[in-house]
């Protein structure tokens, strides 16, 4: 199977921490089949994406698979993504040519919330973000998720702002 990055990029802590019959990993081309979509549609909105427009952003995100890492959890008895993540590395001139980890899309399986997949997931993407040199992990989320937040190492601080532009959302075409 073709992984997006270094599987050596998985925290070995959560890998043992699973239950038996999950597994989390770089996301790979066969998540399409395995329910990916479906899951990050319980999040927002995905749109209708074929296999081909799936595995044109998966070769883009490989190419630049020192900036983007997803990762998923599978559980692999029913072959299906339960949980799933994305931090991507911004370079920046601060902090003397600083890396800061940006965590997106966080996403459990409606059917698997409340079995501790979440802060898995979280405590996969900081791992990432820690072997890849960030010196901080940044995310966004909603006032009833601080304290799922907080549970995951983080501090609330400063607000979020958003500017969308609805003639580029292609999920609303």
């Amino acid at each position: 199977m073709e992984s997006l990055f270094s599987e050596s990029l998985i925290s070995p802590q959560v890998k043992s921490a699973l239950k038996p019959g999950f597994v989390v990993r770089p996301l790979a081309p066969t998540d399409y089949e395995k329910g990916f979509l479906e899951a990050l549609g319980m999040l927002t909105t995905v749109g209708k994406m074929s296999k081909q427009e799936f595995m044109d952003r998966y070769s883009y995100l490989k190419a630049h698979n020192h900036e983007y890492f997803t990762i998923v959890i599978e559980d692999t008895n029913k072959h299906l993504i339960v949980g799933a993540g994305t931090i991507l590395v911004e370079r920046k001139f601060v902090h003397r040519n600083g890396l800061v980890g940006h965590i997106e899309d966080i996403v459990t399986h409606s059917d698997y919330r409340g079995h501790n997949l979440g802060k898995l997931v979280i405590e996969t993407l900081k791992y990432i973000g820690h072997k890849t040199g960030c010196y901080k992990i940044i995310l966004d989320c909603s006032d009833k998720n601080i304290p799922f937040y907080v549970k995951c190492g983080f501090a609330q601080k400063e607000y979020e702002m958003a500017y969308y532009i609805n003639e580029n959302d292609k999920a609303k075409l």
